[in-house]
């Protein structure tokens, strides 16, 4: 029987909920040698595994000083998934729901920014950011009419930075 597109699609959903569940048990293996109490939920958005780990009073160590624990987590646990199922992912973790909040101080910073730069017409650079961090920046750039962004430098230096667009 021939494959359709949405074969494709429940095919590709079904390997990110496979890193979803790779992650998981990698996660709470590592919470139970840390003894460690937090809930892992799996999700899929926007084409790649969302792991999160909730609910326990330690999560804030692993999230670390401004998300350097959770970043360095994150790249551990993609490391693990890739290990069993051969394939890179793209996985993101949240801890204790610091990306969520995270995201929403970006975009208040991308969207102020922005609207600075429209106003007064000088392009302004904001401090290195991880990828994900400037993702958000962008994204909440992109809908202000008249600015745009882009990210300039070498990791981890790399830096949005937001100008008067044509």
């Amino acid at each position: 029987m021939p494959k359709t597109a949405q074969d494709g699609a429940t095919s590709a959903e079904d390997q990110l909920m496979r890193e979803g569940d790779i992650a998981g048990d990698y996660l709470e293996q590592l919470l139970d040698i840390l003894d460690y109490d937090g809930d892992i939920d799996l999700d899929v958005e926007a084409g790649r595994a969302i792991v999160s780990i909730d609910g326990g009073e330690d999560l804030d160590k692993l999230v670390g000083d401004r998300g350097a624990v959770l970043e360095a987590l994150q790249e551990l646990t993609r490391l693990a998934v890739q290990q069993v199922s051969g394939n890179r992912s793209r996985l993101m973790l949240d801890i204790a729901r610091w990306r969520e909040g995270r995201r929403d101080e970006l975009t208040a910073l991308g969207t102020r920014t922005a609207t600075e730069v429209l106003e007064s017409g000088e392009s302004v650079r904001l401090r290195p950011m991880t990828p994900f961090e400037r993702k958000v920046v962008h994204d909440a750039v992109a809908k202000i009419k008249g600015v745009a962004s882009e990210s300039e430098g070498e990791e981890p230096r790399r830096q949005v930075v937001i100008f008067r667009s044509a």
